[in-house]
Parts: C-alpha cells; structure tokens; sequence
C-alpha cells in the first residue's frame, strides 16, 4: 500500500512515536493474562489511521498537537479494536493482520470480554477530556452497533438495496472517522464552524476508507490484505462492488446472484470473485469512493492554510490509490 500524507505528517512530528507508546500504555493493566489478551491486535500493528487522524486534526490551526489529542485519539482506536475482537466472533473469522484472531486464539467468550474491556478503557480516558468528548464517543459506540445491525439484517440478502449498504458503512465505519477528527478540534480549541468541517471530513473519508476495503477484499490476496479475501461473500455480506455487479445485469449479474443467498464452498467462492473482477461493478464502486473522496478534500477548503490541512486534503485521493 502507499504512504499516507496522514502518516507522512504525524511520522516528521513524532507523533506516531507518542501515539504508539500511549496506546501499548492504554491497555496495560496488572493481569498480563488479560493484558496479552487486550493487546494482541494492538502489538499486531496496523496504520493507526484515527488518532493519527485526531492528532492531525488538532494542529490545522498551526499548533503542535497536544497530550489529549494523542489520548483523544487513542480513545478511538481502543473501541476500533474493541469492535473488531467482537466482529471476529461474529463472522467467525481466523485471522487478522496476519495473526490469529482472539476468538481463534483464546475462544469466543474471552475475545468478547476482552473486547468489552477496551470499550470501558476507551470510556475511561474519554471522560478525562471532559464530557463532551466522552457523550461523543459513547454515541459513536452506538453507531457502530446500528451499522453492525443494518449489516446484519441483509445477511445472504442478494436483494440488498444500496442504501443498506451506505447507511451501514456510514455507521459501522464512518461515524468512528467522524469523531476521531471531530475530537481533535475540540481539543485543540478550534471554533465550531472548523469542528464541523473536520467531522464532516472524517465521515467522508472513512466512506472511503470502507468502499476501498470492500473493493480489495474482492481484489486482493490473503497475503496483501493479511486476512482471507472473498470473505465478505462467503458470510454473505453483499458490499458496493458486488451490488453494482448485480445492478448491471446481463448474463454475468444472472451468474452471480445464482451463486448468492446462501453460504459458498471454495469453488464457488473463486467463481463469485472471478465474476465480480471480470466485470463493471469494481470500477463503478471506485467511481463512488472517488465521489466521497472529493467531498471529503471539499471539506478541507474552510480550514486555516497549514501543513495539516495540507495533510488532510491529500490523504483521501491517496487512499484510493491502494486499490488500484
């Protein structure tokens, strides 16, 4: 994948030194039985994308960023691993990142508390950054659960309209986005016209963060994306490429949907994909992450002139560029 401006910025500043010391910190507790299960994705790795994006965020103004922005945005990673330990039990899912799941690793029950007690951290530290930040993230855990559930109730739905699929990426992924830029202005002591702008940024670049994750999972390999591919077909999560598939029609959407409704053995698996790549629906879907992608660089244009702001309105046409 190529380097994010998002990244880039945070990496010249330091910043992603401070942010992955506070997030080993974040989970440390005096169980090193719990603390190895808590951290097992953390120590995985990953690109840190919401608070790099909260500490980003919070220096569009000029300023250097702050000790709660790093904490702000840790708040936000500890419930996008948190969610994650919970969606691996769902989808019943072995890897991630390269390494086994909790769920694979130590069982459903333990992978789900441990689950939880990242959430409660993630609430702990959002309280100390007053109660603004801490309703904000309290609300955004609920969005994820209504995105998670919207997802849910289409399930091996072929049927499933479009707007399923956008109000649940919207929840289940964007809202986290939202929040982690939105939290890094109210930190900072932006004013509210600034605040809004970077939430509505966040949101619409974590709809592209998502479109580009879904348009890979049919594209890629197990080994580039460091989990199965074509996962999301065999649990019947039906995402944008597969739906524009669909909405052509013709001889290669009739394929498909004979295939769909119902879960895949491997063979099929590698039939469903194959149509999805051989046809319409993944450049149509990446024409809509570049929609989003506009909207979210739009977003940027009444943000103070500054390297972060530069940052940002870079980092969404970047991301696109990992799915090619």
């Amino acid at each position: 994948m190529s380097s994010s401006p998002l990244l880039d910025f945070t990496g010249a500043a330091g910043d992603g030194t401070r942010i992955e010391a506070a997030l080993i910190a974040s989970v440390h507790t005096p169980d090193p039985y719990l603390e190895e299960i808590a951290s097992h994705l953390i120590v995985a790795g990953g690109k840190r994308l919401r608070p790099v994006l909260t500490v980003v965020s919070a220096q569009v103004g000029g300023g250097p960023s702050s000790d709660a922005a790093v904490q702000g945005g840790i708040a936000c990673e500890l419930v996008q691993t948190g969610s994650l330990y919970h969606d691996d039990v769902i989808d019943e899912s072995y890897t991630r990142r390269g390494v086994e799941t909790v769920n694979a690793k130590w069982g459903n029950l333990q992978a789900i508390l441990a689950g939880d007690f990242l959430l409660s951290r993630a609430s702990e530290i959002a309280a100390t950054l007053g109660t603004e930040v801490a309703a904000l993230l309290a609300h955004t855990i609920g969005r994820l659960c209504e995105g998670e559930i919207e997802q849910l109730r289409h399930t091996y739905n072929s049927a499933r309209p479009e707007a399923s699929y956008l109000n649940s990426i919207g929840g289940k992924t964007a809202s986290l986005f939202a929040t982690a830029a939105r939290i890094g202005g109210i930190v900072a002591g932006l004013d509210r016209p600034m605040i809004e702008a970077l939430t509505e940024y966040g949101h619409a670049f974590g709809m592209v963060f998502q479109i580009v994750d879904d348009l890979l999972d049919v594209t890629s390999t197990d080994d580039v994306l460091g989990k199965p591919a074509g996962h999301d077909l065999v649990e019947g999560v039906y995402t944008l490429p597969v739906l524009r598939t669909l909405q052509a029609g013709g001889v290669a959407a009739a394929e498909l949907l004979a295939l769909l409704g119902r879960p895949l053995d491997v063979a099929e698996q590698d039939k469903a994909l194959e149509i999805v790549r051989a046809n319409t629906g993944v450049a149509s879907a990446r024409v809509t992450a570049v929609e989003w992608a506009d909207r979210a660089a739009a977003a940027t244009a009444s943000l103070p002139s500054s390297a972060a702001t530069s940052a940002l309105r870079a980092a969404p046409h970047a991301l696109l560029t990992t799915a090619d």
